[in-house]
């Protein structure tokens, strides 16, 4: 057996080849001390009924090696065989990187996988080349195979929703069998997202996926107890062409482990993704959109400006409804010109009012959509994604761009080129209001090339227009991905904002995306589900737990109101970096960030338990989290060893049902 370690921060990743070269398996995985030794994941025994490699913890499963079991990949050629049986020939290592080739010198394929480890983080991606003289077609394709070590029933946590209500906790557990979550919309959706964690004896393992499109993740628990989780998107019914020389690489699919739970899973993977930042402070943004919805008037628009800058607001954005033919959702996409009835003195003239006010600008754009009714639909109705002979599907009043095509995603880019060259915009919120669903010649890959057309638009921006912050959302929380977060400097998780279920969907979303990319605003919503009120302390507080951002209607908030978010803003620019770069630790009650000399730490009441005080009851504290225990620490009036704050917390009177504390080290 041939095998190499690949170390992170806490964790090694172990992976062999036997002497016979057929594949490559998991030996271990988990804390250094328990990756060393013998495997902790083959199975003993003979196999009396099946191949070998059908009960081996394969790390790439192919057809043609594997059978009955699932595998990750399977190729058909110009005979309609569609069974490999590549042999490994060559590991390349490098400085926290692996790659091992395999070759099938029958079908000459091609099949490397790649391991790169950041943090106690393994990425894993597969490259597929067609070294032959036909004409391949890649019918599964997955990224990954990860056999999650386990010592009995598995408990699979994963996160589903719908819109409104994106990002709840849920759990299976699996004796035996499949659970399969994913997406078939052409965009990662609000029911499920790209990730599936199960904990075992205290240390957790997670599985995420890189990709903004059509995708599928599955945990199987095989009749001998192994757990393996499938990460890949999903193919057009035909299958992925792959012509003779031509090279196909997956998305990433990334695996993480700690000891410290599902908490501890957290935090790696928000390491993770704070390396794929820009690392930039996050500025207090005002959005219009719920104050004025499609009723645009710059005047207006600039009472609101004045009034947000008042309490601290740094970046004004206006939402939908800016540009020509936009008076409600049923015309204008495509068509993106500023309206002048909306905007009398241009667009510039009203950025240079804001900018005399020292607020920046931001505008909304949803550059994939079209409006039927549009000029641009009816210029280049080519353009428009649809089945050849069939109306394309109508979705929320709009239809789709073919961003398959290059023109249009030159269109695109010449577009938001156009916008932020003219006008002094340094916010971009992105929508994306709708599902792909029209797919027409199922012969191309669609789905790829929209997602690598969308990649390239993302990451020019970021290369030509350094200065502006980009913020994706879809619906809500529909695009909210490993590949998005790459790609902008913060994420919307929802449309809902209304504070106890927007509290839900946050603690959902900080399962495995960063606070520095949870977009949160503080609004006048009443719950979708949950419409207990709560104080104007308790939205902000909520808000202030990732970016901070106001979309209500302050012409309508009195001073009281306006001079407590002018001191919460004040507060929270005070605390914003440490939010966006520290560890983070749930506590009963709330949530604690942890930096290296200071804590930010929110309460919060929900309304569950004794509120009214009419019995007798203890003191409420909360104990908090990774502080050293050696050293002494302020919080507010008081000053207490480390000690006491991990073992017996900060009291919590109950007089408000929100708090945010600070706690700093003093030695």
């Amino acid at each position: 057996m041939k095998t190499w370690t690949l170390r992170g921060t806490t964790t090694s990743y172990v992976v062999g080849v036997p002497d016979h070269n057929q594949w490559a398996q998991l030996i271990a995985w988990g804390p250094h001390a328990v990756t060393e030794g013998p495997s902790v994941v083959a199975p003993e025994g003979t196999e009396h009924f099946l191949p070998r490699a059908d009960v081996e913890p394969l790390e790439y499963g192919v057809r043609g090696v594997r059978y009955a079991s699932p595998v990750d990949l399977v190729v058909s050629g110009p005979d309609g065989s569609d069974e490999l049986r590549p042999a490994f020939t060559q590991a390349t290592t490098g400085e926290n990187t692996l790659e091992l080739e395999f070759v099938d010198e029958v079908r000459a394929v091609s099949v490397a996988l790649h391991y790169r480890v950041v943090g106690d983080l393994v990425e894993r991606w597969v490259s597929i080349r067609n070294d032959g003289t036909g004409e391949l077609r890649l019918h599964r394709h997955d990224s990954a195979g990860f056999t999650v070590p386990t010592s009995g029933d598995a408990t699979v946590k994963y996160l589903w929703g719908e819109w409104n209500s994106e990002f709840q906790q849920a759990e299976v557990t699996l004796e035996r069998g499949r659970f399969t979550i994913g997406s078939a919309q052409g965009i990662t959706g609000h029911s499920y997202s790209p990730f599936l964690s199960v904990e075992d004896g205290g240390t957790a393992y997670g599985v995420q996926l890189a990709w903004s499109g059509s995708w599928e993740m599955s945990a199987d628990v095989d009749t001998t107890g192994q757990l393996r989780i499938q990460a890949g998107r999903v193919s057009p019914s035909l299958g992925i062409t792959l012509g003779p020389g031509e090279t196909w690489v997956s998305p990433k699919a990334v695996g993480a482990c700690s000891a410290e739970g599902a908490d501890g899973l957290a935090r790696v993977f928000h390491a993770y993704e704070r390396s794929l930042s820009r690392r930039l402070t996050p500025k207090v943004l005002y959005n219009s959109w719920f104050a004025t919805e499609f009723d645009i008037r710059a005047d207006h628009q600039l009472e609101l400006a004045r009034r947000a800058k008042s309490i601290g607001v740094e970046t004004f954005v206006v939402d939908d409804g800016w540009f020509v033919g936009r008076s409600d959702d049923t015309g204008g996409l495509g068509d993106w010109e500023v309206d002048p009835a909306k905007f009398p003195n241009g667009l510039d003239g009203f950025i240079t009012d804001l900018n005399d006010l020292g607020l920046d600008f931001g505008l909304w754009v949803e550059p994939e959509s079209v409006s039927p009714k549009s000029e641009l639909a009816a210029k280049h109705p080519e353009w428009i994604l649809r089945t050849p002979g069939r109306d394309p599907v109508l979705i929320r009043n709009q239809l789709l761009l073919d961003l398959s095509r290059d023109d249009v995603a030159d269109f695109i880019w010449t577009t938001l080129d156009r916008l932020l060259s003219t006008y002094q915009i340094k916010y971009l919120k992105w929508d994306a209001n709708r599902p792909r669903l029209d797919s027409g010649d199922q012969r191309r890959d669609l789905d790829g090339r929209v997602v690598t057309n969308l990649y390239a638009i993302l990451d020019r921006l970021r290369v030509e227009h350094p200065e502006v912050s980009v913020e994706g959302c879809a619906g809500g929380g529909a695009r909210v991905d490993l590949g998005m977060a790459a790609r902008v400097d913060t994420l919307w998780p929802s449309d809902n904002t209304a504070p106890l279920d927007r509290l839900r969907i946050q603690q959902g979303f900080r399962t495995g995306f960063a606070p520095h990319l949870m977009s949160s605003w503080v609004t006048d919503a009443v719950g979708t589900h949950d419409g207990r009120e709560r104080s104007l302390d308790f939205r902000f507080h909520v808000a202030m737990a990732g970016v901070l951002g106001i979309g209500a209607d302050l012409s309508r908030w009195n001073d009281e109101q306006l001079s407590t978010a002018a001191r919460h803003i004040e507060q929270y620019k005070g605390i914003r970096d440490l939010i966006a770069d520290s560890n983070v630790y749930g506590l009963s009650a709330g949530v604690q960030y942890v930096g290296v000399t200071r804590s930010v730490v929110f309460l919060w009441e929900t309304g569950d338990g004794n509120v009214r005080g009419t019995l007798p009851t203890r003191p409420r504290r909360a104990p908090l989290a990774g502080l050293d225990p050696a050293k002494n620490y302020r919080v507010g009036d008081e000053v207490h060893p480390g000690s006491y704050l991990l073992q017996v917390g900060v009291r919590w009177d109950g007089a408000t049902d929100s708090n945010c504390l600070v706690v700093e080290a003093l030695d």
